[in-house]
């Protein structure tokens, strides 16, 4: 009795973070995908390299990032007919798949074809993560800890960065790799004992799988879950009679989807464009050039610790402050913190004495990975997985993430001919105009999503009273009801 009571009370939260842990544990493996670089590199670089006979080249070095977006690109367009297929469980299971692959390769590694695909083949793992998780989450979480569960994919990827720059520095090319596949064994082992998510049952006219999920994730709450399967079944109704069938013609004809499109654009665009890759590429060179005494191996260690506490603080404030608050202070602060640092590599350019104020880059650095991963870092993952009706979901979010993994692209190739041409001070003030424009759109176009019922988020991109459409529900009901 005492159980049922306390599965009452939290309603499955329990279950429902145990869950979010479990599948970010892939987010995790692809945290240190992203972060492998920063230590290897160097050891590639040597007269005597780990793998192949000769030390890496500058050019080869460029598409150790590029080949990432480019399997990102490669894969996302077949995630949405994936996923429709197989089901969510299944996708995020499939996820393991390549990531483990790329570490495989990176292990027997014997030449640099192998890192090339290997990277390759962890772009793709990192664009089904990011497809799926945040998708994944939304469907199983329940409104006040939808944030909450979202905002855990940066916080892993950000543990699986740091782990990335800690361990990659301290042991050996080979072991490295060990290490970093042990984490999707064990995600693939464990997760197959995971849910369903419920709404993909309720598509599937497999309502009394959608029953036994949602008792597992509701923490066996009879009563909610009766009544969560009916608004699903409700919802997918709607949306089959709303539009027989998710494709391209439907972001044009539907308000709702296309205003979805456009949040999720500016959001995962702004997200790229604000410079995240150039501060933790460059972060090495800005300690540098700003006369600090730290190591090459402990600035990236330090940008990581920072990245998990913005990220950390981000999880805790997601469902209390909300997402539009959050992305408005980020974006504020990464425009001050590009700034601060275009200023003074202008001031440095200019041959001013800035021996005074070599602190600033440092302290610009660390505002700016603190207010990334506060706010633009989660936020368009979660927005994004909110804003869609759920019989286009899984396709506007493909078309979402092959228009986030163009831009990664585009911004990873072209830093560096963006530094020749506008210079170090250019650069940062270029990004600063990014962040700017990116508060000013979340200003003007985000709605707050916090704690709301995806169907309310619709009703509001569609420009519909949902207080006066629950109402023709009631009435409808009423009136259909027997006698």
């Amino acid at each position: 009795m005492n159980d049922n009571n306390s599965a009452s009370t939290d309603n499955g939260k329990y279950r429902q973070f145990l869950v979010a842990v479990i599948v970010n544990l892939v987010s995790l493996s692809s945290g240190i995908t992203w972060g492998w670089p920063s230590p290897v590199i160097p050891k590639l670089r040597l007269t005597k390299p780990p793998v192949g006979d000769a030390p890496l080249s500058d050019e080869k070095i460029s598409w150790i990032g590029g080949l990432m977006a480019i399997g990102g690109l490669i894969i996302i367009p077949f995630c949405g007919t994936i996923l429709e297929r197989i089901g969510h469980k299944k996708f995020a299971h499939l996820t393991g798949l390549p990531i483990i692959t790329s570490w495989l390769l990176i292990l027997f590694a014997s030449n640099y074809l192998y890192i090339y695909s290997a990277r390759l083949l962890g772009g793709m793992g990192a664009a089904m993560t990011l497809f799926i998780v945040p998708l994944y989450l939304s469907e199983i979480a329940t409104e006040d800890v939808r944030g909450i569960l979202g905002s855990l994919l940066l916080f892993s990827v950000n543990i699986g960065t740091l782990f990335a720059y800690i361990v990659g520095a301290t042991v050996s090319y080979r072991l490295f790799a060990c290490l970093s596949l042990l984490f999707s064994l064990i995600f693939v082992a464990i997760f197959k004992f995971m849910p369903e998510a419920p709404i993909y049952l309720v598509r599937q006219n497999r309502s009394l799988q959608a029953h036994k999920s949602l008792m597992f994730i509701r923490g066996n709450n009879e009563a909610l879950v009766e009544q969560e399967l009916n608004k699903l079944q409700s919802q997918v109704e709607i949306s089959k009679n709303s539009s027989k069938k998710g494709n391209i013609s439907d972001f044009l004809k539907d308000r709702a989807t296309s205003k979805g499109m456009i949040i999720s654009f500016g959001l995962l665009g702004g997200q790229q464009l604000s410079g995240i890759f150039a501060m933790l590429s460059y972060a090495e060179t800005i300690f540098q050039r700003a006369g600090s005494s730290v190591s090459s191996e402990i600035a990236p260690i330090i940008i990581g610790v920072i990245q998990i506490l913005g990220s950390f603080v981000s999880t805790l404030l997601m469902e209390r402050a909300g997402r539009r608050p959050l992305t408005l202070i980020s974006c504020f602060g990464m425009t001050i913190s590009h700034f601060l640092v275009g200023l003074f590599f202008y001031l440095q350019q200019k041959q001013y004495n800035v021996s005074s104020i070599s602190w600033l880059p440092i302290v610009a650095l660390s505002t700016y990975v603190v207010t990334y991963c506060l706010g633009i870092g989660p936020v368009p993952f979660v927005v994004t997985s909110e804003v869609f009706r759920p019989n286009v979901s899984s396709s506007a979010t493909t078309v979402c993430y092959i228009f986030y993994w163009i831009i990664s692209f585009v911004s990873i190739q072209s830093y560096s001919v963006a530094q020749r041409l506008l210079g170090d001070a250019g650069c940062f003030f270029m990004l600063a105009i990014f962040c700017a424009s990116c508060f000013v759109f979340t200003y003007c176009i985000l709605p707050e999503t916090m704690g709301r019922d995806r169907q309310d988020i619709i009703n509001e991109l569609a420009g519909i009273d949902s207080n006066c459409e629950n109402k023709c529900n009631e009435s409808v009901n009423l009136m259909t009801r027997p006698v």
